[in-house]
């Protein structure tokens, strides 16, 4: 690079912010000159200066052949110099020019002939540096094809965020023809619910100058209402070389299936999520109820904004069902839950309510045929197929009911109701994916349905025949008041063989019993009916307590896998005396008035069952308000608490043993009894008159 030229770039560096380039023009350095008919310099520019070397002081008045052309050129540009004059007609080209510092330049040219209102002829060049200007053409060529043929929507905006110009991508993004995006406003155009957000930040653009890249939009372009679209949004202010603000450019690349495939990789995350989760929480309990509030409570509102369980019946009641057919079925509602407040729950039977639907009805459709029914678009007509009368046709319409499922409950191969599912806020409608992830919570939930109600119908069995089998109401008995009480086992775990007994005998004399068969079901309870059958027949043989016990010790070990506790007591109001023997049972408690209560101190003796180990017979006196209480270990003994702690919690209960005996009953069962207890209990509770 010369002096000069070094100069000149000093000195445009200097230049004021004014002057520095603002437009094509300037940024190609286009300079000009003019010469008369005889090709003197008569013009010059400082552009032309830039470009060749010459200041005007040198430059005008000079040749420009001989100035500026080389020799082996000056024949061609002087026919092309008279041309012009005489014709008129322009010329452009390349071709290359002399720089004063010797070097030559190949120059693009346009030239004119130009004419004074005297009617003098001149001839105008108007130059660019060739090489210059080729690389801005290709840019601009490179520039056009890109935004015309790329995949990404391009848009030009001016400063008020109104187009400038569109790409043909644009176009197909947003349905809008380019020339009717032209002098729009941009929330014009775009479909996305939060175009407050883009204008504000293309705003922040403007002012900040620095880029918003990938800005994550969804929305519904006119192009295809009825689905969810997504693109990815950058922001880029425009500055011309001056750094005036021209606008902003917006770049568009359409993302909806990265979006879709997301979307349904989420999806499908939270559908086994759901599953994974209804594998921990429907059928923790042996409760058919609360297996369909844990599944109601799982499918809302994951899966559906209503959900309704319900149960044929004769499931409920274990009777044998009769051979599907188009009749209407019973429904016994079970529960119902939604996920916000709506007027369809009005429209649904109560938990609890039995419930009559005909064989048009969708939910009796699908436990008829034992698969799902999918309406996905809930028009007028199948409302009523899914309410129960008309008051609910119009409540579930007014809900806003769009979408309805129904899938049966199967364990077994046996149908026992159906999973009812409604949509009212959530807007897409029931699909494929929804019926199989339904089906598979429905799966889930009968099986722990299925074992809930045939538990429920054993222990029912068992309770019943345990029930039967105890005394119904305390005999009327000489100098002694007596209150009982059974309380099975809780619903988690089957009934035990718990018993207590209260047998007259001769001379105003009272047996009090207390027994505990190891074991639980109906095995365990017809085994105490046994024993307390053979309890009694010993009772009336006038026995001494550790004779019966020895007796009841020999039945007991005739009977496979049993081992048996048992208090058994014989009081005498007339001598004030209990004789009493233990079979390895739980110490009974004496509470005296103004006394503190304790434990009796007894010979443990043996289970019953064992066979070959005597029983010991004790005697203590019982005066008048003392009070007796026996009972089995499952009052007493916890997972969680030593058994001496217990057993002192008992005694302190016992520490006003004037209360009415219903009453302390009632203390001890629910002071010492956990929700949660496996354990049956059986009370038996004694006071001397």
């Amino acid at each position: 690079m010369t002096a000069e030229s070094t100069q000149f770039e000093d000195a445009e560096s200097r230049e004021p912010e004014a002057t520095r380039p603002t437009g094509l023009l300037d940024v190609l350095r286009v300079g000009a000159l003019v010469l008369d008919s005889d090709g003197r310099i008569v013009f010059w520019t400082p552009q032309a200066q830039e470009l060749i070397g010459y200041t005007a002081e040198e430059a005008l008045g000079k040749y420009a052949a001989r100035l500026i052309i080389h020799p082996e050129n000056l024949q061609a540009v002087s026919e092309l110099f008279a041309d012009v004059l005489e014709t008129g007609r322009s010329w452009a080209g390349a071709f290359p020019i002399r720089h004063k510092d010797g070097s030559t330049r190949l120059m693009e040219f346009r030239n004119m002939r130009l004419l004074d209102d005297r009617g003098d002829v001149y001839a105008l060049g108007i130059a660019a540096d060739h090489t210059l200007l080729q690389r801005v053409e290709t840019d601009l060529a490179l520039c056009e094809q890109l935004i015309n043929q790329s995949p990404i929507g391009l848009a030009l905006m001016d400063p008020d965020l109104c187009y400038l110009m569109v790409n043909p991508a644009l176009e197909r993004i947003d349905g809008i023809p380019a020339e009717d995006h032209v002098g729009r406003h941009l929330r014009e155009t775009l479909p996305f619910p939060d175009v407050d957000t883009v204008e504000s930040a293309l705003r922040q653009v403007l002012t900040t100058g620095t880029p918003l890249l990938d800005q994550y939009h969804v929305g519904r372009p006119p192009v295809d209402p009825d689905h969810e679209h997504a693109w990815s949004l950058s922001f880029y202010r425009l500055e011309d070389p001056g750094g005036r603000v021209l606008g902003a450019a917006v770049s568009v690349v359409d993302v909806t299936e990265r979006h879709r495939a997301a979307a349904e990789a989420d999806r499908a995350r939270r559908r086994l999520a759901l599953v994974a989760s209804a594998s921990t929480r429907v059928g923790t309990t042996l409760e058919v109820e609360q297996t369909a509030r844990e599944l109601a409570d799982i499918a809302a509102p994951e899966l559906a904004d209503v959900v309704a369980v319900d149960v044929l019946d004769s499931v409920l009641a274990c009777r044998p069902r009769r051979r599907p057919d188009n009749g209407p079925e019973f429904f016994r509602a079970l529960a119902l839950k939604a996920s916000h407040p709506t007027v369809a729950l009005r429209a649904a039977d109560p938990p609890g309510d039995l419930a009559t639907y005909d064989g048009d009805r969708l939910v009796t459709l699908c436990v008829h045929t034992g698969r799902p029914v999918l309406v996905k678009h809930v028009g007028e007509r199948d409302l009523p197929r899914i309410a129960r009368d008309a008051e609910g046709t119009a409540l579930l319409a007014q809900a806003g009911v769009h979408s309805y499922l129904a899938v049966p409950l199967i364990a077994h191969g046996e149908v026992l109701g159906a999973l009812d599912l409604k949509r009212t806020r959530n807007p897409l409608p029931f699909d494929e994916d929804d019926v199989v992830l339904a089906g598979e919570l429905a799966t889930r939930a009968a099986v722990a349905i299925d074992n809930a109600r045939w538990f429920q119908s054993v222990r029912n069995t068992a309770v019943t025949l345990q029930r039967s089998l105890l005394p119904e109401r305390p005999p009327h008995l000489t100098g002694l008041e007596v209150a009982s009480r059974y309380q099975p086992a809780q619903s988690t775990s089957e009934v035990g063989g718990d018993w207590y007994d209260m047998i007259p005998l001769a001379g105003d004399r009272t047996a009090l019993v207390v027994g505990d068969v190891m074991g639980n079901g109906i095995d365990a309870a017809a085994t105490m009916g046994r024993l307390r059958t053979a309890t009694c027949a010993y009772a009336d043989l006038d026995l001494d307590p550790g004779e019966v016990l020895h007796h009841l010790d020999k039945i007991t070990c005739d009977l496979e896998h049993y081992i048996v506790t048992c208090l058994y007591a014989v009081y005498d109001p007339h001598t004030k005396r209990c004789r009493i023997a233990n079979a390895g049972h739980m110490p009974p408690a004496l509470a005296r008035p103004g006394s503190a209560a304790t434990l009796l101190d007894l010979p443990s003796g043996a289970p019953l069952g064992i066979g070959g180990v005597p029983f010991e017979t004790t005697t203590f006196e019982v005066n008048t308000g003392d009070l007796l209480v026996l009972y089995t270990d499952g009052l007493v003994e916890t997972r969680l608490h030593p058994i001496d702690d217990r057993l002192n919690v008992l005694l302190g209960y016992l520490d006003e043993p004037d209360r009415p005996l219903e009453e302390i009953c009632d203390l001890l069962l629910y002071g010492l009894r956990n929700p949660d207890d496996h354990d049956d209990v059986a009370l038996l509770v004694a006071r001397a008159t």
